[in-house]
């Protein structure tokens, strides 16, 4: 293949790093905006029994303050999935009640910044402080209801909002009780993963404006442009017609801009005022006020016998959606449909419920799920061959689920026709991680010193790719005068790359360089829908649809040749730079391409390929970790990392390579250093980057990747998904290598100095 494969750069990298205006501050330059500023609640729980804004609006400058009388009490998610939502309708513009230190209370717009401040501090609130649910593990029939009103959903998924529970799940395949009873060794653990911040670089901001045609214009950071649109349509009752979203580059996301947590405010302003209208959260907001990674405690129990086939894997799970509910089922179900089918049991089991605290809310996060599911499970598959004094990967290659194998939960949903496993390498992924780590020398440990040991453990994982059945998306292909292309595509390039392996397919179908090539994905008024940039979706499932727009393209410019010519198309073959007729000439595509828009061939090629998927196929990665452990001290040092990825065909392993390291490295995060802090009141204080620490290079030492291809027969070119599988191994791997280092299984992330030099004392005192 001429371009797929190939590890072209970015198409926007040399633009970006030169500083070229690209980025929503930059495009929303040239309107004399309102600064919109909101409002906040000082209190995890409060009903606001009066509210007193008449001194504020006297303010000179301000144009408008809007409190909950003043906005409908519609009810809507502001969660970034397909129609129908499945997350429940729990949230107001603004409310009576706040259910978070955080929440807003008033929305205040004015002249400029400092205008807005004066005004936002004469605002009177009068609140009636409630009892807080900060402990998710008691929020189930605490005493304080967090939402009274039961919640819109579009279909059942247990929410019984009067017992603080807004989601559950039950994922079940054989009889799990009966496995358990006839399993040799049956091992039962708990395992906390902590809430994260998704920590990118571009704060949220969003700015809206009427245009010349009445219509509410909003430029936004935001991964998903046509849901933005779909919200604001419907919360501000303005027709989807009268609503343009243009979605500039994206300073990245990891998920959190899969929620839209604060378009609406400036669309409400330009809607009540007329004017333009400008909200940018800052660092603090942007932590505190936004989305964070569900927090869950996992309880892994498994079964197998004496030689380590495993029987059961049952997992009950408690996941903390905080105070509202977005993605709170969609996440909490995929710790088990990405969990169960790893490995062949005989019966599988996953259960357990998502509560409401009243905490910041949970949302989209790289990952979904997976990468809680994944700790726990990897974690517990490693304690039980501690348990059965096994390797742990041997462990794992008698029982991970392989190419050709029916599995009946691969497909999300007991019930729905169990499918045969279409491509995977991961067996070979593990036997290149152990030869890179150098796992037969190092396993389980080394002692380096009298006070240094250095340990080695693995995980392996899978995700998916797309959802399945639901998400569907289209590209849009346009043949230009002067022979080259024009790619519209839906899909939010946040950092990734997906322009640029977008680009890469069209071209090798249409066999022109990808200079030739203009991929745009900006304005929901020109781009084709597409859901946007989330569920690992991009490459396969916008990918499909470039492929399908691509190879009716090559069709439509042999038809209209063969019009123009007046030569039959079996006398004409394409291929990319030129048509090659029969009796020898040779046009180039750039005069066909001119004849074909002009007066002569009055035929303006368009052509759109839309691609849905009835499988989500799972791409894997298996992970191993190296690190030093000072005894003395509890610190752990990452050595080195070596992660071996099946994403089917590798579309642009420069830039597949990068995910990697990307994901990788926010991995270690979770595990060693990332942990949100409130204080007694439920105020969130790592909020900011000086509290709240994520690893720089020196923290997350050697990261090494390769690939073991397969080949994924519905994916463009054999490929599938990679940007969020490759997280899900760190903290698994890093736990395991700590344990075998000293001796310490530290079960709660993230694994601290700390909690590893007690787990060292406590060995020494018990022994």
């Amino acid at each position: 293949m001429g371009y797929v494969g190939k590890g072209i750069k970015k198409i926007d990298g040399m633009g970006l790093i030169k500083g070229a205006s690209s980025y929503t501050e930059d495009i929303a330059l040239g309107h004399n905006y309102l600064t919109v500023k909101l409002l906040r609640s000082p209190h995890a729980f409060a009903r606001i029994k009066n509210i007193n804004t008449t001194i504020a609006s006297k303010i000179e400058g301000i144009e408008c303050i809007l409190t909950y009388k003043d906005v409908t009490d519609k009810r809507f998610t502001l969660a970034g999935q397909s129609f129908p939502e499945p997350s429940p309708h729990d949230r107001r513009i603004l409310g009576e009640y706040v259910r978070y230190v955080g929440d807003e209370v008033a929305i205040i717009a004015g002249t400029d910044e400092e205008t807005v401040l004066k005004a936002m501090k004469l605002i009177k609130v009068d609140y009636e402080i409630l009892e807080p649910v900060l402990d998710f593990e008691k929020a189930i029939d605490h005493k304080s209801i967090i939402h009274t009103e039961k919640p819109y959903t579009s279909f059942n998924y247990g929410n019984e909002h009067m017992r603080n529970i807004a989601a559950q799940d039950l994922l079940v395949e054989g009889d799990v009780e009966k496995e358990l009873a006839k399993s040799d060794v049956v091992i039962e653990h708990s395992y906390h993963t902590q809430a994260q911040i998704h920590g990118m670089m571009e704060n949220y901001i969003a700015v809206t404006y009427m245009d010349f045609q009445d219509r509410m214009n909003i430029i936004s950071s935001t991964q998903i442009p046509f849901h933005v649109r779909r919200h604001v349509s419907k919360i501000l009752d303005i027709p989807r017609s009268k609503i343009k979203v243009i979605k500039p580059r994206v300073g990245g996301g990891f998920g959190g801009k899969q929620t839209a947590p604060m378009e609406i405010y400036p669309a409400l302003v330009t809607k009540v005022t007329g004017k333009p209208a400008k909200l940018v959260y800052n660092r603090k907001e942007t932590h505190t006020c936004t989305t964070t990674r569900h927090e869950m405690k996992l309880t892994v129990k498994l079964g197998a016998t004496k030689d380590g086939i495993i029987n059961a894997v049952d997992i009950h799970g408690l996941s903390n959606t905080g105070a509202y509910g977005e993605h709170a089922w969609t996440v909490f179900s995929v710790v088990g449909q990405k969990t169960l089918p790893m490995y062949r049991a005989k019966a599988r089991r996953f259960y357990g419920e998502v509560v409401y605290t009243n905490m910041t809310t949970a949302g989209a996060f790289r990952g979904y799920g997976a990468t809680q599911g994944t700790f726990a499970l990897e974690s517990a598959v490693n304690e039980l061959a501690k348990k059965l004094d096994m390797d742990s990967s041997v462990i794992r290659e008698k029982n991970l689920v392989k190419q050709g194998e029916v599995n009946p939960t691969l497909n999300s949903f007991v019930g729905e026709k169990s499918i045969v496993l279409d491509s995977s390498t991961l067996d070979e992924c593990i036997t290149r991680g152990k030869e890179m780590i150098g796992w037969d020398k190092k396993y389980p440990m080394q002692k380096i010193s009298p006070t240094k040991a250095r340990g080695v453990g693995m995980a392996v994982t899978m995700q998916g790719s797309g959802i399945h059945g639901i998400d569907t998306a289209s590209a849009t292909l346009k043949l230009n005068d002067d022979g080259f292309y024009t790619l519209l595509v839906g899909v939010s390039d946040m950092g990734q790359g997906c322009d640029t392996v977008v680009a890469q397919m069209a071209a090798e179908i249409l066999c022109v360089p990808v200079s030739k090539i203009i991929v745009n994905s900006t304005d929901t008024d020109v781009n084709p829908y597409d859901p946007g940039a989330y569920a690992s979706s991009g490459t396969y499932v916008t990918g499909n649809a470039v492929i399908k727009a691509a190879n009716l393209m090559v069709e439509k410019i042999v038809g209209g040749a063969s019009k123009i010519l007046n030569i039959p198309e079996e006398d004409i073959e394409f291929n990319g730079e030129s048509l090659l007729l029969k009796d020898g000439k040779e046009i180039s595509l750039d005069e066909i391409a001119y004849r074909l828009v002009a007066y002569e061939g009055q035929n303006q090629i368009i052509t759109t390929g839309t691609w849905g998927g009835h499988t989500s196929p799972p791409p894997f990665i298996a992970g191993f970790a190296e690190v030093e452990v000072d005894l003395e001290t509890g610190k752990v040092e990452m050595i080195d990392y070596a992660a071996v990825v099946d994403c089917g065909t590798v579309i642009n392993p420069n830039l597949a390579r990068i995910q990697v390291e990307g994901g990788v490295a926010q991995g270690i995060g979770l595990a060693l250093f990332e942990d949100i802090k409130y204080d007694a009141k439920g105020k969130m204080i790592s909020d900011t980057f000086m509290q709240y620490k994520i690893p720089s290079r020196c923290d997350v030492g050697e990261i090494r990747v390769e690939f073991k291809p397969s080949f994924e027969h519905t994916g463009p070119f054999g490929a599938k998904s990679i940007g969020e599988v490759v997280i899900n191994t760190s903290a698994p791997a890093i736990a395991d290598a700590v344990a075998n280092a000293t001796g310490v299984r530290v079960r709660t992330l993230p694994i601290t100095p700390e909690k590893v030099l007690m787990g060292i004392l406590n060995t020494k005192h018990s022994n």
